[in-house]
């Protein structure tokens, strides 16, 4: 007897099952379309779901998000855009739904409305909030977890207002573009060396890496901040 092959929410449609088990062909309609069903509701992770089914893209997105948020939003748009940016807008930016909870929202996400965009785009000016947002929505789940990405978003939002603070000061506004390119080219070559390297290094490495990016984070950039205030030109 042939087994049906499916997989919801790791990427691969039920789709791509060519012979089923079942005979009664309305029978088999009826279980077809709950597996869609199942499908529609395990599209939209939580974020320890998400590391799960995709523990590249995690740490990717992680690091990402925590050198270049606005870099790591634009990737996850042109790459990622159902299963994770979707989710991303409509928690941020929601659609004021009185009496709705945003959890069950995200079982059926529709395309941002011009609004959600329009402050999508002026949260962009500080970026890490946005980080902060999406991780106080699942507070009530992932307590530490989401504290932990809050306050290292608050940290990194202080030390990149004492960067913009520190150029000004210096009147050395001006080298802001040809900074962002090589911002871009640095993140942009990490990223791809980590591709590369994906399948090359054992995976309690990537593992470690992961933890240590997400939980020892603030206590860097904490550092990085200090630093920052004593070398601060008022």
């Amino acid at each position: 007897m042939q087994t049906i092959r499916t997989r919801t929410g790791t990427g691969r449609s039920f789709t791509e099952s060519t012979s089923y088990s079942l005979a009664n062909s309305s029978h088999k309609e009826t279980f077809l379309m709950e597996l869609k069903n199942l499908q529609l509701e395990k599209q939209h992770y939580s974020p320890w779901e998400y590391k799960t089914a995709k523990p590249k893209p995690t740490l990717f997105l992680l690091h990402a998000l925590s050198t270049s948020p606005r870099l790591g939003i634009l990737y996850i748009y042109y790459f990622d855009y159902t299963e994770t940016f979707l989710p991303f807008i409509h928690t941020v930016c929601p659609v004021q739904e009185h009496g709705v909870d945003v959890h069950k929202k995200l079982s059926d996400l529709k395309p941002p409305t011009w609004k959600q965009w329009r402050r999508l785009l002026f949260k962009l000016t500080l970026a890490y909030q946005l980080v902060a947002e999406f991780a106080w929505s699942w507070l009530g789940i992932h307590y530490w977890t989401s504290w932990f990405l809050v306050i290292n978003a608050m940290l990194l939002s202080l030390l990149e207002l004492l960067s913009i603070w520190n150029l000004w000061s210096r009147k050395e506004l001006q080298t802001i573009p040809c900074r962002a390119c090589k911002h871009f080219w640095h993140v942009s070559t990490q990223g791809l060396l980590g591709a590369i390297l994906w399948h090359f290094i054992p995976s309690f490495i990537w593992k470690y890496a992961f933890y240590w990016k997400l939980y020892c984070s603030p206590v860097i950039n904490f550092h990085k901040i200090v630093k920052e205030l004593r070398n601060l030109d008022l």
